[in-house]
């Protein structure tokens, strides 16, 4: 095997190889050997039948067989003598190898481009001192009195307030139709905490038990249901009946009921530790950020398109997990595929370029990645994803997946080796800066809807009125 290598460009690679014809009739009798021993041709006991017998009878399976085995092993040896490791998919351009003849292939690459590393030990950062307000732990205080509250139906007569729980039937109306069969029976919704849309809670706040109302409603263009988003449609409701929540007092047999806790303020120390390590954690990612800015900024490379092209695909795939928990769909932000790519690909350049420097100080510093911390991290995932380990393994391998994982964690180890020889300042967080738990920041965003059919039994489109 001879072989050649062209660089097309700082990070493309060309490798062009010649295989002699020995070697060529090599690979396919031991194609052969292996069919031989394989199956049992009629007229012969197995492993006995003549070469030319077997290549006759398997002869497309035992040359398309060979072909890929020589160019897998050849490929493997190439790039080991060669020290190169690919950041994208091998584009091999061959036919199929023929008995006699030279074989000539090519294997087309990404590699990570060269560049000098610049100083990154003794970095100068700020970071933000964590603080937990007294508010926000009363803020979580009182969603647990709200899980703990109880609830009963009134019997006087009197209109919805906000608290209360109503139990209704709507539906949504256009040109006197249903519209899209978004409709329900028995739906119960709590009113004055933004599960629906405002206009939607005020006409119900003008009812009282056994009436029924109506409004027309703009829907934004960016609305949880798509179908819905730019629409103007008329919202009926009947009202059934009025639930009123009673809020109970914080005690110490509340806490532990809430969470285990033997005290009120043991659960209050409990709230500000989980607070201080959100705040702690996501201070020390803004100041990683930092660095990172200060070391991109000394350097210039060119980026593997490939791998820009990876970033993107999971940029967008984050997107549309973000969205689906919303109840949304990437359609449902009104860009074409195209649009929607051009639209991170700033974002997805910026996390290559922070990844190849990143493996780049990995190299350096001689970091590896253990079988154990690859399983861990599977391991997160699985149960992120409520999925069992053997699966999500399997998913990985199947779909090469691991290397990418192993990048990222020595990624990741290579930006804690940075933060940890970093000169670190702490400074006070802008006071006109609202910090946030991580739960704020998942509600963050969140659109409203007239009433979230997710909970509710949603009937097909009919042409009744609902409040019939």
């Amino acid at each position: 095997m001879d072989y050649t290598v062209e660089e097309l460009s700082p990070v493309t690679r060309k490798i062009n190889v010649t295989v002699p014809v020995e070697e060529v009739n090599a690979a396919l009798s031991a194609g052969v050997a292996l069919y031989r021993h394989r199956y049992e041709i009629k007229g012969f006991r197995r492993g006995k039948a003549p070469s030319t017998v077997v290549e006759a009878k398997y002869r497309t399976q035992i040359y398309t067989e060979a072909t890929t085995d020589l160019i897998n092993y050849q490929i493997n040896e190439i790039l080991g003598t060669l020290k190169l490791m690919p950041l994208s998919r091998l584009d091999v351009d061959q036919k199929e190898l023929v008995r006699d003849q030279e074989f000539s292939y090519s294997i087309s690459f990404e590699v990570a481009p060269d560049f000098e590393l610049p100083n990154y030990e003794g970095l100068k950062v700020d970071v933000e001192k964590a603080v937990v307000k007294d508010e926000e732990v009363r803020e979580v205080e009182q969603r647990v009195l709200e899980n703990a509250a109880t609830v009963r139906p009134i019997t006087e007569v009197r209109s919805a307030a906000d608290g209360d729980i109503v139990i209704i039937t709507f539906g949504a109306y256009k040109d006197g139709q249903v519209f899209q069969g978004i409709q329900a029976d028995n739906f119960e919704l709590t009113l004055g905490q933004n599960q629906a849309l405002p206009e939607f809670e005020a006409m119900l706040k003008t009812l009282k038990t056994g009436e029924k109302g109506e409004c027309e409603i703009v829907f934004p263009a960016d609305f949880i249901n798509p179908a819905m988003a730019g629409e103007t449609l008329t919202m009926r409701a009947t009202l059934h009946a009025i639930k009123e929540k009673t809020i109970p007092e914080l005690t110490d047999e509340l806490a532990k009921k809430a969470g285990g806790f033997d005290s009120v303020e043991k659960m209050r120390e409990a709230i500000v530790k989980s607070y201080m390590h959100s705040r702690e954690q996501l201070n020390k990612s803004v100041a990683q950020k930092k660095l990172m800015d200060q070391l991109l900024a000394q350097v210039s490379f060119e980026l593997p398109q490939s791998l820009v092209e990876n970033r993107i695909d999971r940029l967008l795939a984050d997107l549309e997990q973000r969205l689906d928990r919303q109840g949304k769909s990437l359609d449902s932000l009104k860009k074409t595929p195209e649009e929607l790519r051009e639209s991170v690909r700033a974002q997805a350049e910026e996390a290559a370029r922070s990844e190849i420097l990143l493996l780049a100080v990995a190299k350096k510093e001689n970091f590896d990645v253990t079988s154990e911390e690859i399983d861990a991290a599977l391991t997160q995932v699985a149960m992120q994803n409520r999925q069992d380990l053997l699966s999500v393994k399997q998913y990985y391998e199947e779909n090469n997946l691991i290397f990418p994982l192993k990048d990222r964690l020595l990624a990741d180890k290579s930006i804690e080796y940075i933060y940890a020889r970093a000169e670190k300042t702490e400074v006070d967080a802008p006071d006109e800066v609202k910090q946030t738990s991580p739960a704020d920041e998942k509600e963050s965003g969140k659109e409203k809807a007239p009433a979230k059919p997710k909970k509710a039994k949603a009937k097909a489109a009919k042409t009744e009125d609902p409040q019939e």
